[in-house]
């Protein structure tokens, strides 16, 4: 099946201009400043996008898709994620990770529910481990587990200066870090260590002496997070300065923002102000995990759960109310995830790579189509693919 796209203001992410895309099965073939299109040749989808802006898939790198939570006991954990809730929000890529339950929830587990997405027709991967050093694995080491099973491509999410966390010694923590990053070498994957940071006093201490007393880069963790207290996003600007990477998270009570808590949109203009490159900054949903609401007196009433929705709806802030320029915006989730997660066929529009668009409506930024390995999902904001039990 051939599908065109026409008429449509490309970002790649970089702006190309108004261009026409050929898709070819689950491949983009080519763009192009202008093309014949054959009127009689049935097996051409023509998609004219007059009035959009086309964009790569995006890249959401830490999601709970068999769900999280239970801090609050068993009726407090998160059910899982729906293909259609993942793709309505423009998402065509997933990692998923544990959390804080690696009991109930299990490797096995995410991975299959990881192959399920992936059945549905979204791309999908997966950390090994959870909150907990020494980590729970499949084939007996972190470093096994990365090299042999296709689906992980890091560990996480490791909990640190958190009191839910399993309080690793820092040895254990940079053992850790060190066999995900030998067996990301070994098997050409990114062997990226997603370390969620709690809002304890340590904050990135370990991290900043990994960076002190080892050989090992600072590019080898991605520390999640870093938005939910104003020092802790201080630590971040200088782990960003020293080399490394750093995750905001766009799930939070948008009527009630936690004390010190910085609106990913907002972090994100912030930390370009404070001289950090674009390209060493990310957004996460931490879709599915827990979420504390809040009465307006501020007072505990309940969970809720981090919405995938959020990745998008802070990208499209940070153009529209912060002022980044959408070329810029919109790596955080396509081409710098991509990068950093050595995600080749992903993240940008061009030749060669997997056909994962969204279409956006020009006037307003939001989502109209959702394409996933050359297939729309969501096609003029209605939803054509479900989960097989949606």
């Amino acid at each position: 099946m051939i599908t065109v796209v026409k008429n449509a203001e490309i970002y790649a992410p970089e702006p190309l201009g108004k261009k026409t895309l050929v898709i070819l099965g689950d491949k983009i073939e080519g763009i192009y400043d202008d093309l014949n299109i054959p009127k009689d040749f049935v097996q051409i989808d023509v998609v004219d996008a007059e009035g959009k802006i086309l964009v790569p898939g995006f890249i959401d790198n830490h999601v709970h898709i068999l769900g999280g939570g239970g801090e609050g006991g068993f009726k407090t954990r998160t059910p899982e994620l729906t293909l259609s809730k993942i793709t309505t929000a423009g998402i065509t890529t997933v990692i998923g990770c544990l959390g804080t339950d690696d009991v109930c929830r299990s490797m096995r587990s995410l991975v299959a529910k990881a192959n399920a997405l992936e059945e549905e027709g979204i791309t999908t991967y997966v950390y090994t481990g959870s909150y907990e050093i020494p980590i729970k694995t499949l084939t007996g080491s972190a470093k096994g587990d990365i090299m042999m099973v296709s689906k992980m491509i890091g560990i996480g999410e490791i909990a640190l200066s958190d009191h839910r966390s399993s309080q690793p010694t820092y040895e254990q923590f940079i053992n850790t870090v060190a066999q995900c990053r030998v067996g990301g070498l070994l098997s050409g994957k990114s062997g990226v260590v997603n370390v969620h940071l709690g809002d304890g006093a340590s904050m990135m201490d370990y991290l900043f002496s990994m960076l002190d007393n080892t050989e090992i880069p600072a590019s080898q963790v991605l520390p999640t997070h870093v938005n939910r207290k104003d020092k802790l996003f201080e630590k971040g600007i200088e782990y960003i300065k020293k080399g490394g990477f750093v995750d905001l998270t766009t799930s939070f009570d948008p009527d009630f923002l936690e004390p010190g808590e910085v609106k990913a949109s907002k972090g994100l203009k912030l930390l370009l102000q404070s001289g950090c490159p674009i390209d060493n900054i990310t957004f996460s949903s931490d879709g599915n995990g827990s979420m504390p609401i809040f009465d307006e007196n501020r007072k505990f009433i309940g969970l809720g759960i981090c919405s995938v929705d959020s990745l998008y709806r802070e990208v499209k802030d940070a153009v529209m109310l912060e002022d980044i320029p959408l070329e810029e915006a919109i790596k955080v989730i396509t081409s710098n995830p991509a990068e950093i997660f050595k995600l080749k066929t992903k993240g940008r529009i061009e030749k060669g790579r997997d056909a994962d668009l969204v279409l956006l409506d020009k006037s307003t930024l939001d989502i109209n189509s959702v394409m996933a390995k050359g297939k729309f999902h969501i096609h003029n904001k209605n939803t054509l693919i479900k989960g097989t039990f949606e």
